[in-house]
C-alpha cells in the first residue's frame, strides 16, 4: 500500500517556487498596468509598442551586456 504524504500543499511548495510565483504574478500586474503605446525614436528609427514590450526589451538587452561583461571578467582573471 501506499501512504499519503504528509502536509499540505502549501507547505510542500519551496522558496524557490514562492518566488518565482510571485514574480510571475508581478509581471502579469505590470502588463495589464503598462499596456499604453509609446514611441521611441533611436537615430532616424521611430517605433510605436507597447510600453511593457519596450520596458522589456530593454530590461533583455541589460541583461545580456551583463552576463557577456561577467564572461569576459572571468576569462580575465
Amino acid at each position: 500500500m501506499t501512504t499519503p504524504k504528509s502536509g499540505s500543499f502549501l507547505s510542500r511548495v519551496s522558496p524557490p517556487q514562492w518566488a518565482a510565483l510571485v514574480l510571475a504574478v508581478l509581471a502579469i500586474i505590470f502588463v495589464a498596468q503598462n499596456r499604453n503605446t509609446v514611441s521611441i525614436s533611436l537615430f532616424w528609427v521611430s517605433v510605436e509598442a507597447p510600453l511593457w514590450l519596450t520596458l522589456t526589451i530593454i530590461f533583455a538587452i541589460g541583461w545580456v551586456a551583463g552576463v557577456l561583461t561577467m564572461r569576459r571578467r572571468g576569462k580575465a582573471g
